[in-house]
């Protein structure tokens, strides 16, 4: 009976010890182990999964410390009293769709399906030439460290901090240190009250969306831009007024005086890469305290500039606190660890906070201590100066490669910060179809024209990131992607 719900093949990147325990559960909730047998001896039950006898040894002990198991002396491991009649689980074929079920169309007040968003294979990992923008190279991610802090977050002097529901407030340690220790190096000075923690870029900006824009609201926003941004503040039916972008970031000009808000990426434009120029910035913060205009800073990938002296956010020239600033760590630290924040007026955050209240209460505190951790033990520093020196690295290597091999495409000169290329293809590509073809050919490649935001975008135009790929990579990858090309060429 055991072997029949145990024998299936393993998983090679998951531990045998998991996997044999998640199936004796499963098996045990099932009910189809017997209650009045012990189970198959721990030298037995190896042989049989061919695995060592230590491996079932501590499967064993760790199901009876959770209790599904018992020990008898001389007698073996029974399956405890508390699971001998488990809840049982019914399941049943789905039921026929009628005639009379809801119209959900009819319903919708929004259709935030409706609007283009940036796509990624999710099994990217499995290209051998991954150009993906915002992903991180596993294998430098310090691992260990990250252990070390999740291992102190479990210790009796942390639990209390984040077992607790916090009703609406952060972990005051990661406050703390991003108030300390991350926002200076932009040159921003914060009080608590000031900084509000999210799980993200768009949780932010969808925040301030549904503070701050109705249908009389104008915002000024870059085009090219970010698209999630556009797609935020428009299923808020916010009237937007896309502006061009050139080598100093987005041109400022009176149609952005007519704006409410304004929403840039001044440090690296998305997706050109271009950083706003110390004179544009005058110019766009002058406009905004003309016209009564606040600004909506995103300062996505601050942390991880390889430039030795970057010019300060924004946010540092703020005396009348008119920009909103929103950081993230997900292009430095991890993108699925979901830690985002806002620095703004204390009145904004107050009532953003409320509404955060509403829809999650706060981000998870365990992973807030875990990052504050992270953060005040030097982990963080230590390691964003191997990443910096790693994509300083594949960037000098990554433009020699482009400049051998598709020089033509490269649209301007690039500086020390940005994590990729944007490129034009010859006129008449279509990167869209690049994009399947070069995929086909173990290139992933993203194409341009979904960070357009107007109507009938050009084609021809594509984004190569370089934080995933590894080093060696890169030069062979982009000789691969130069010979999909021609094939487009040469029609």
């Amino acid at each position: 009976m055991i072997e029949y719900n145990l024998n299936a093949p393993f998983e090679a990147e998951r531990s045998l010890q998991e996997q044999i325990q998640e199936r004796l559960v499963a098996a045990i909730l099932a009910g189809k182990l017997p209650v009045d047998e012990a189970l198959p001896s721990s030298r037995k039950l190896a042989a049989r999964l061919k695995v060592s006898r230590n491996t079932v040894i501590l499967v064993y002990e760790r199901m009876c410390d959770a209790g599904y198991l018992e020990s008898r002396h001389r007698r073996g491991y029974f399956i405890a009293p508390a699971f001998h009649h488990p809840d049982p689980i019914r399941i049943q074929s789905k039921a026929a769709v009628t005639e009379v079920s809801p119209d959900w169309a009819a319903r919708f007040k929004r259709n935030p399906g409706q609007y283009q968003s940036i796509v990624k294979p999710n099994q990217w990992q499995a290209y051998e030439y991954p150009f993906i923008y915002g992903q991180i190279q596993q294998e430098f991610f310090p691992i260990e460290h990250w252990r070390d802090c999740a291992r102190r977050t479990l210790n009796s002097a942390c639990i209390p901090d984040w077992l607790h529901d916090r009703v609406d407030t952060d972990d005051p340690m990661l406050v703390e240190q991003l108030r300390t220790r991350l926002l200076p190096k932009r040159g921003i000075y914060a009080e608590p009250e000031e900084i509000l923690v999210t799980i993200g870029t768009q949780n932010s900006l969808y925040l301030l969306a549904n503070l701050l824009v109705d249908n009389k609201t104008r915002v000024g926003m870059e085009n090219p831009g970010f698209r999630d941004a556009h797609s935020i503040f428009r299923s808020f039916d916010a009237d937007l007024v896309l502006q061009e972008v050139d080598g100093e970031g987005i041109v400022v000009d009176e149609r952005l005086a007519a704006c409410d808000y304004i929403y840039v990426t001044p440090s690296h434009q998305v997706p050109t890469g271009a950083e706003m120029s110390r004179r544009r910035r005058s110019e766009l913060m002058a406009l905004a305290q003309r016209s009564d205009a606040l600004l909506i800073e995103d300062d996505y990938d601050a942390e991880i500039n390889m430039q030795d002296d970057p010019i300060p956010a924004l946010k540092s020239q703020d005396p009348d606190k008119r920009v909103i600033y929103v950081g993230s760590l997900s292009k430095s630290m991890s993108p699925g660890l979901r830690i985002g924040f806002m620095v703004a007026d204390e009145a904004l955050i107050a009532e953003a906070r409320a509404l955060r209240r509403l829809m999650y209460r706060h981000p998870a505190t365990n992973n807030q201590r875990q990052t504050a951790l992270f953060l005040s033990l030097g982990y963080y520093d230590a390691y964003l100066r191997k990443l910096r020196t790693l994509y300083f690295n594949k960037m000098v290597r990554m433009e020699a490669s482009l400049r051998q091999h598709l020089p033509d495409m490269l649209t301007s000169e690039i500086g020390a910060g940005a994590s990729s290329f944007w490129l034009r293809a010859p006129q008449g590509v279509d990167t869209e179809a690049l994009s399947w073809a070069a995929a086909r050919d173990g290139v992933l490649i993203e194409p341009g024209a979904v960070h357009f935001l107007s109507d009938d975008p050009p084609r021809n135009y594509l984004r190569l990131g370089f934080s995933t790929i590894p080093t060696h990579k890169i030069d062979p990858g982009i000789a691969r992607l130069k010979a999909t090309l021609a094939r487009f060429t040469d029609c």
